[in-house]
């Protein structure tokens, strides 16, 4: 059974910087045979879920939305079967619940196949 996990949220100042997390279980993110991609969503309060950053498990090719580019930056350690996304620069309109999700199609938020309860990030000015 495919299980993701996030962590890692929480309250932080305009600026300042936080790291998710995102265990994922019961698949092998990095076989090539089956495509795997995990990506970081996120949704505020009243607006649609958004693509935040996406990673390839056979490539690691790594994508990013223009809004995050330059501030946030998606890995994978195999080691710990995780996911980060750390987040520096943070600024208020960055509040959100933040989703980790895994698919073998499209990294978008429709084409997701299992999704995380999510993290709620909040960013004081």
């Amino acid at each position: 059974e495919v299980q993701l996990v996030e962590s890692g949220g929480g309250l932080v100042q305009a600026g300042g910087s936080l790291r998710l997390s995102c265990g994922a279980s019961g698949f092998t993110f990095d076989d090539h045979t089956i495509g795997w991609s995990i990506g970081w969503f996120r949704q505020a309060p009243g607006k649609e879920r958004v693509g935040v950053s996406c990673i390839s498990g056979s490539d690691g090719r790594t994508v990013y939305a223009n809004s995050v580019k330059g501030r946030f930056t998606i890995s994978y350690d195999n080691s710990k079967k995780t996911v980060f996304l750390q987040m520096n620069s943070l600024k208020p309109e960055d509040t959100a619940v933040y989703y980790c999700a895994a698919t073998t199609r499209r990294c978008v938020p429709r084409g997701m196949d299992y999704w995380g309860k999510g993290t709620l990030v909040t960013v004081s000015s």
